[in-house]
């Protein structure tokens, strides 16, 4: 299996093997997530990688890789089951994300299951990890709440790949985006009051006019979210990012494609 190291490569994935366990939570949730439908195992369309026990709470890297590259994921959901909003992401993907390889970094609260639930032509699929960790979504935000305001919005773009690959090939990238994503379940260092959810809830990305993937997200996406993936070149120079947050910010970047430093 791959995951993204610490490094940020993907790599063959040395941990413990983690798979999903059963939930009573899962079950009470199942049918607000998904409704009647049949979940079909995953194994065979993609792998889902997290960390057994995770180093920070707040920020517990998920990877997903599409192993059977004839299938096309057209959305996937992002379910961490003993989370207080549990449904943490809803993705939708253009046809230039497949196959699918993605990273992106989320809060878990207490021991949970972490599920991906992935739609294709054939149905729904289903896999995930069991992930101990504690206290992701109250842990303090890294900086005081001005400091933490001061550049919000800001993006930035890393290109993975050193040289520019031609219309119709695959390359690589990470968008970063500076935003706090206060959950509502952290107290202000100072005044020790829950400072209100504000947080990145929607979320698209564009090669040009061609949609790469949006994201309805929640409290459960960290801090200064960071999404990393691979994409078909599509030889426009940028990619195109636009964000709304929960108080009506808007934030656009036209961000240049480049070559990595």
């Amino acid at each position: 299996m791959l995951a993204l190291s610490a490094s940020g490569v993907f790599a063959a994935d040395k941990s413990v093997e983690n798979p999903l366990i059963e939930s009573p939570t899962w079950i009470e949730l199942r049918d607000d997530i998904v409704g009647d439908v049949t979940l079909q195992d995953g194994t065979g369309l993609f792998t889902v990688d997290a960390p057994y026990r995770a180093f920070d709470a707040a920020t517990v890297p998920i990877s997903i890789i599409q192993t059977d590259t004839d299938a096309v994921i057209t959305q996937a959901d992002i379910v961490i089951d003993e989370n207080p909003a549990p449904l943490a992401a809803r993705m939708s993907f253009g046809t230039g994300m497949s196959p699918l390889k993605l990273e992106l970094r989320v809060r878990v609260n207490t021991y949970s299951n972490i599920r991906v639930i992935a739609q294709t032509d054939q149905g729904s699929f289903m896999q995930g990890r069991y992930v101990k960790a504690s206290g992701g979504c109250s842990a303090p935000a890294t900086k005081d709440p001005k400091a933490a305001l001061k550049g919000i919005g800001q993006m930035r773009l890393k290109p993975i790949a050193n040289a520019l690959p031609a219309s119709g090939q695959r390359r690589e990238a990470q968008i970063m985006i500076r935003h706090p994503n206060y959950s509502g379940f952290q107290r202000d260092q100072i005044t020790h009051l829950f400072m209100n959810a504000h947080f990145i809830d929607r979320l698209d990305v564009y090669q040009g006019d061609d949609l790469l993937f949006t994201l309805d997200g929640g409290i459960s996406i960290s801090e200064n979210p960071v999404f990393r993936f691979e994409y078909t070149d599509n030889g426009a120079p940028a990619l195109r990012i636009r964000a709304e947050d929960t108080e009506g910010n808007v934030f656009e970047e036209m961000l240049d494609k480049g070559t990595s430093s």
